[in-house]
């Protein structure tokens, strides 16, 4: 089956409503660029649905106030290659009107509280805002059974996970392990911005975090604030200028205490004007 490109919601619907309903419809939101995690995505899908829906929208809500929205990458046709090699079936790239109407700061927004209002979610105000709105609207223009996100960024993985369920939302969130480089830079469609000194600079912000998890294991019970202040001293040392880094509980986001058994490190830092976000999951034995 060769992939199929959609740029209106009308033909999208259409096409939708013509799938037998013992099919299950499988959905990775993207904003293009694509790179080997994307795919993964891809593959993700069409082990657990029958058809497979792939969406690039490079989306403007999302987008603040100085950030790279006009800059961002776009590759559409290096990534309808990748697409169509990986096998989707549906590819809806919509056009920003057929989304938004021309005032996007009077379009109705979906909102998950104080989830939103931590991490990148204080570095960047309104940005999950945008991410849980399209989210949405795609869910309601797709109505998929099942959607493919990544883990590299794990806030919103968790955002949209409460998200579906406060809404209850009848689909399956699926989250898809980090995929990285060979020297352990977690993919991402930025780290094209990044220059030759910085790439090279780069890995160290997941070696910290490997660090992070060795310190927190040898130091029970760890001191949680000591262990961020000096990884966040290291990697300001090391070129980066850190934005935040904390360890947290997996299930709220809300800052580790000693009890706590389920972790996840999360690290933002800019190299040059570039910034590079990851994580890392921690589970502690009882």
């Amino acid at each position: 089956m060769s992939l199929k490109i959609i740029r209106s919601i009308a033909e999208l619907q259409k096409l939708i409503s013509e799938y037998n309903k013992q099919q299950l419809i499988g959905l990775v939101p993207t904003m293009g660029n694509l790179h080997q995690g994307h795919i993964d995505l891809v593959d993700c899908a069409h082990e657990k649905a029958d058809v497979v829906i792939a969406s690039i929208f490079v989306n403007p809500m999302q987008f603040g106030a100085g950030e790279d929205l006009d800059n961002y990458p776009r590759t559409f046709d290096a990534d309808i290659k990748k697409l169509t090699a990986a096998g989707a079936d549906i590819l809806f790239a919509p056009e920003e009107s057929e989304i938004y109407d021309e005032d996007i700061s009077s379009s109705t927004q979906v909102i998950v509280p104080k989830l939103t209002s931590l991490w990148c979610g204080a570095s960047r105000p309104g940005h999950f805002d945008g991410v849980t709105t399209i989210v949405t609207k795609l869910f309601n223009l797709v109505q998929p059974d099942i959607a493919v996100f990544g883990q590299k960024d794990f806030q919103q993985l968790t955002i949209i996970r409460k998200m579906v369920s406060d809404l209850n939302i009848q689909v399956e969130i699926v989250g898809v392990s980090t995929r990285r480089e060979a020297d352990g830079l977690a993919m991402s469609s930025r780290n094209g911005y990044l220059s030759s000194a910085e790439r090279k600079i780069a890995p160290k912000l997941h070696q910290q975090l490997l660090l992070i998890e060795k310190q927190i294991k040898a130091d029970m019970p760890p001191v949680f604030n000591d262990i961020e202040e000096k990884a966040k001293s290291a990697l300001n040392s090391a070129g980066f200028t850190a934005d935040y880094l904390g360890i947290c509980r997996q299930s709220d986001l809300m800052p580790a205490e000693a009890g706590d058994r389920k972790l996840v490190v999360l690290a933002a830092a800019f190299l040059g004007n570039t910034r590079i976000i990851d994580n890392l999951t921690i589970e502690l034995e009882d």
